[in-house]
């Protein structure tokens, strides 16, 4: 779905309201890592509200612990609407405050950060981002990246120009073409798929990703309850060299009678 097309999301309203009701259980955790002397990772988690967000301050770039901060801010200030393209409006439009906000603040620098959010609403999870930090599923065992990252290197690879196998060794593998704060204008991407009970979701930053394969990551996620699954998971990343700031968010989606 490009960008946000909010007479889709207006069409999409009775299914959301007509869908079996979802609790959710949720855990974050995040860590410096071993090599970097600042964390410039942030995260929201709200299991009440369904809404949680990481924000990646952007390695290089000047400030990148106050961008992600600013970013995060933006769900702190949400305000839930009676639609669900009225809390999608909102979201859009506290993103884009934080992006003139990181432009803004500091003369002559370059501040910036990665954004994704997983927002449930009736039988629905809507993931809003920009950036590489990501959002997985897993669902009957299988794992899905939800998400497509924003960089040169997946650009290549939906060109045809480059392979999988060869952009994850690429220089740009890492190289955005998305952030808040960084462009002139801000362009975040929107996709929404119906919610199952039994799903789990992976709400990461690169610094989790990078250093466990798709493998290790569905191993891990098959196993344990939220708080004990999200401290193995930065756990097992710190192990493997911790080379970047580790964030991760795991969500469960339960039926509405077991979660009370």
């Amino acid at each position: 779905m490009p960008y946000i097309d909010f007479d889709q999301l207006v069409e999409l309203e009775a299914k959301c309201r007509s869908t079996t009701n979802i609790t959710w259980r949720s855990a974050a955790h995040s860590d410096v890592g071993r090599v970097r002397q600042v964390n410039e990772d942030a995260f929201y988690s709200d299991s009440d509200q369904g809404l949680w967000a990481v924000a990646d301050g952007m390695g290089g770039l000047s400030r990148g612990d106050f961008a992600s901060g600013v970013v995060v801010d933006a769900f702190f200030h949400h305000m839930k609407a009676s639609s669900i393209a009225g809390c999608i409006r909102d979201i859009e439009i506290r993103l884009r405050e934080a992006h003139a906000n990181c432009r803004n603040s500091f003369k002559g620098e370059q501040v910036g950060s990665t954004v994704v959010a997983l927002y449930c609403y009736g039988g629905y999870g809507f993931l809003l981002w920009a950036g590489d930090s990501r959002v997985y599923r897993l669902r009957n065992d299988e794992l899905e990246t939800l998400t497509t990252d924003h960089t040169v290197a997946q650009s290549k690879i939906d060109s045809g120009a480059m392979t999988p196998e060869k952009a994850a060794r690429h220089p740009s593998a890492h190289v955005l073409t998305r952030a808040v704060g960084v462009h002139q204008t801000l362009h975040l991407d929107l996709d929404f798929n119906p919610v199952q009970a039994g799903d789990r979701f992976l709400i990461c930053s690169d610094g989790l990703y990078n250093e466990l394969s798709d493998d290790e990551l569905r191993t891990l996620l098959k196993q344990g309850k939220v708080e004990d699954t999200v401290e193995t998971l930065v756990n097992k990343a710190l192990d493997q060299g911790g080379r970047d700031n580790i964030t991760a968010i795991v969500v469960d989606a339960v039926a509405d009678a077991e979660g009370n």
